[in-house]
C-alpha cells in the first residue's frame, strides 16, 4: 500500500456514538477492554494476557501513513458515554474490497452497539469497496447475528488462527456485495 493512497478517515455518525478515527489518547481504554480474555480470545490478533505496550503499539500502526487498515473508535462521549466503546477495522483488499471487523467492551455486549456500529460503517462505505469480506469465530454466534442484520450473506466455513487462544478457530466468512 503506497502512503499517498491514503485518504482521511470520515466521522461517520450512529445514533448513540460517533465512528471517529483513532488517537493516541485512547490507549488506555483499549488497553483496558482488551485485557479481557473473553474479548481477546473473539479476535484473531489480540493476545492474552496483553502484554506491555501493546496498545501504544496498536494505536501508533492505526495512526501510520503507512497503514493498510483504518480504524474507527465507537465514541459515545457526546451521548453520555464513555470515549471509547469499541473498535471497527476495516482492511484494504485488493480490487476495491475490503475486510471489516469489530470489538465492543464487554460490558456493552448484547446491547446493539455492534450492529449500530457495522450497520453505519457500511452504510457510509468510507473505502468505497465492491464488496465487504468478515470473519467470525464458530463459538460467537452474536457476532454472526450482527454481520446477517447488516445485510452479509454467509458465504461458507474455515479457520483462522488466534493469538490469545494460540490455536486454529473454526469461522463463519460472510460477504456483502455493496450498490
Amino acid at each position: 500500500m503506497r502512503p499517498e493512497t491514503i485518504a482521511l478517515q470520515p466521522v461517520i455518525e450512529a445514533e448513540r456514538f460517533d465512528l471517529r478515527p483513532i488517537r493516541a489518547s485512547d490507549v488506555g481504554l483499549i488497553a483496558l477492554y482488551t485485557s479481557d480474555k473473553r474479548l481477546a480470545e473473539g479476535t484473531r490478533a489480540i493476545p492474552h494476557p496483553l502484554p506491555p505496550g501493546a496498545a501504544e503499539a496498536f494505536v501508533a500502526r492505526a495512526l501510520s501513513e503507512k497503514r493498510d487498515e483504518d480504524i474507527w473508535v465507537m465514541d459515545g462521549a457526546a451521548h453520555g458515554q464513555a470515549e471509547v466503546l469499541g473498535l471497527v477495522s476495516l482492511m484494504r483488499m485488493d480490487r476495491d474490497q475490503s475486510e471489516i471487523g469489530f470489538w465492543v467492551a464487554p460490558g456493552l455486549w448484547n446491547t446493539g452497539h455492534a450492529s449500530e456500529a457495522v450497520q453505519a460503517m457500511v452504510a457510509a462505505n468510507p473505502h468505497a469497496s465492491r464488496t465487504l469480506f468478515a470473519e467470525v469465530f464458530q463459538d460467537n454466534p452474536g457476532s454472526a447475528r450482527v454481520l446477517v442484520n447488516a445485510g452479509f450473506d454467509y458465504l461458507g466455513d474455515a479457520e483462522a488462527w488466534s493469538v490469545a487462544r494460540s490455536a486454529k478457530v473454526p469461522t463463519w466468512t460472510y460477504m456483502k456485495k455493496m450498490g
